[in-house]
């Protein structure tokens, strides 16, 4: 056996069953094991920022890792950017990243790199096999690094020869390390800022989003009057009826600095300490009152379930029934708005789609209007790397096996970055419904430039115009393999909607707005 084929069975053995793949000609041993040993379901992306975008969303929505192909340093590079988006969202992900023959790389040869180098920016474990003896060790330490309790970016680097040497051995799988148990004294002064009486926020994050986490944290919220909001950057949030009507802490720096102001104390709950994407002139970094004290009741490594439970009970506190959002909207009408197309969304979503959330600028405000709409998983830009959203509905609808409807409410600009994921979302005939907001410009960086109070002349415009020429989205779907059409009225994207949500494969609806 050698050393590749005890690679794939390796991570066959250890539960990773799904290869996100862009392979170069040092990988080939690789490829070739692949096609030998059933049991790997193999997806080709274009480019590798669709590679490590697609792991992104299968971790999200399956639970575990899947493992990425990647050629060389070069390869890697490419997919850094979703790596890092991953790395923020707490995603798991196996890297294997071909490389130059031991005997070979000191010659030199072009696609020589620093590839280990490279890696550990966006990873929490790095090796490199050098020898087809110890590939099947080391693959099953990388899978195990993965499923670490908060996920983990594991990259195993392979040369050549170590794929293609013989004295390859299986190894065994290793157990998933177990989430950190909370902190009792944690615990203890969470429950006495609870009881305290004063202004509480329980900021909410990972576990503690998803639906017992919210059933845990409304149960001691009801207890004691505090208030429940979500982090900004959340990766994951179950939302829609049977969960709470929770609202991120808002992105525009103003916004947040005005929805954090009352709050004198903020317990965190397997979130961080809110803090603006980006310094501006004037303003603070953080986003709270400076006379808030913030309490960790769990780090994102943390069992948040086991953390809520405990605080629950040195509450005293019984279960609350989650509140009813109110009957579901219609679809709206007339000329397209943030809020017409929430609400247009929420009432013609099915039962529980997955969304993928790139719409940056013209999304801020879509939580609100979506509350009501049938229990569904809101997926976000944890990172702030665009180009995140097509990969991330790619590889959550494999995840989901092609039995849930994936929407992707995606800007044009950052789309541009990834639009290769189109393509293997066509060749896999993957539910993806795309609503493609297209309005011509970087806008969200035209908001920026005002944030850090300048504003845009002739030359800057010309930096954050897409208009000129302008991008077909019709026909760049098309030439991918994605049925398209486009729509400039809210009734025509309604009826847009509705017909791809009928059908097996994808469809992109380019809404001019």
């Amino acid at each position: 056996m050698n050393g590749a084929a005890s690679l794939v069975r390796t991570l066959l053995a250890s539960g990773v069953d799904t290869c996100f793949a862009n392979p170069g000609t040092s990988e080939m041993h690789f490829v070739a094991a692949l096609d030998q040993i059933p049991g790997m379901r193999c997806v080709l992306g274009l480019q590798e920022n669709v590679v490590t975008g697609m792991a992104d969303g299968y971790w999200r929505i399956a639970g575990k890792p899947a493992c990425t192909l990647l050629h060389c340093g070069p390869g890697l590079a490419n997919g850094l950017a979703n790596l890092h988006d991953a790395r923020r969202a707490g995603s798991g992900i196996v890297n294997i990243v071909g490389d130059q023959a031991t005997w070979h790389r000191p010659f030199d040869p072009p696609l020589t790199a620093d590839t280990e180098g490279w890696a550990r920016g966006v990873s929490a474990w790095v090796r490199t096999s050098a020898r087809a003896q110890d590939v099947g060790r080391d693959a099953a330490a990388a899978v195990q690094a993965a499923r670490s309790a908060n996920g983990g970016i594991a990259t195993l680097v392979l040369p050549s020869d170590a794929s293609w040497d013989e004295g390859g051995v299986v190894a065994e799988a290793l157990p998933a390390p177990a989430a950190a148990a909370p902190d009792g004294v944690a615990v203890e002064n969470a429950a006495r800022v609870l009881r305290s009486g004063r202004p509480v926020l329980l900021l909410l994050a990972g576990a503690a989003v998803q639906p017992e986490g919210q059933a845990l944290a409304w149960r001691a919220a009801q207890a004691t009057g505090a208030a429940l909001m979500a982090d900004y950057v959340n990766a994951q949030v179950a939302r829609g009826r049977g969960r709470l009507q929770l609202e991120r802490v808002p992105y525009v720096a103003d916004l947040a600095m005005a929805a954090l102001a009352k709050y004198e104390h903020i317990v965190l709950v397997n979130a961080r300490p809110p803090v603006n994407f980006f310094a501006y002139p004037g303003k603070p970094s953080t986003q709270y009152a400076p006379h808030a004290q913030l309490h960790v009741l769990s780090r994102p490594e943390q069992d948040a379930l086991a953390a809520l439970r405990a605080l629950g009970d040195a509450l005293g506190a019984k279960p609350a029934p989650i509140p009813d959002p109110g009957p579901r909207p219609d679809a709206a009408s007339g000329a397209p708005t943030p809020e017409k197309l929430a609400q247009t969304v929420a009432a013609l979503m099915p039962e529980h789609a997955i969304v993928s959330d790139e719409s940056v600028s013209y999304g801020r405000g879509f939580y609100r209007h979506t509350h009501a709409a049938p229990a569904h998983d809101w997926l976000h830009l944890a990172g702030g790397a665009i180009g995140q959203g097509l990969p991330l509905a790619t590889g959550a609808a494999i995840a989901a096996g092609g039995q849930r409807r994936v929407i992707s409410l995606q800007a044009d600009g950052s789309a541009m970055y990834t639009l290769q994921a189109l393509w293997t979302q066509a060749r896999e005939r993957l539910p993806c419904t795309t609503i493609l907001l297209n309005n011509r410009s970087y806008n969200i960086l035209v908001g920026e430039y005002k944030a850090v109070g300048a504003m845009p002349g002739e030359t800057a415009r010309r930096m954050l115009d897409l208009g000129d020429p302008a991008l077909d989205w019709v026909q760049l779907a098309g030439g991918m393999g994605v049925e398209a059409a486009r729509a400039t009225s809210m009734e025509q994207c309604a009826q847009l909607m509705a017909r791809s949500f009928g059908q097996d494969g994808p469809f992109l609806i380019e809404l001019v707005v």
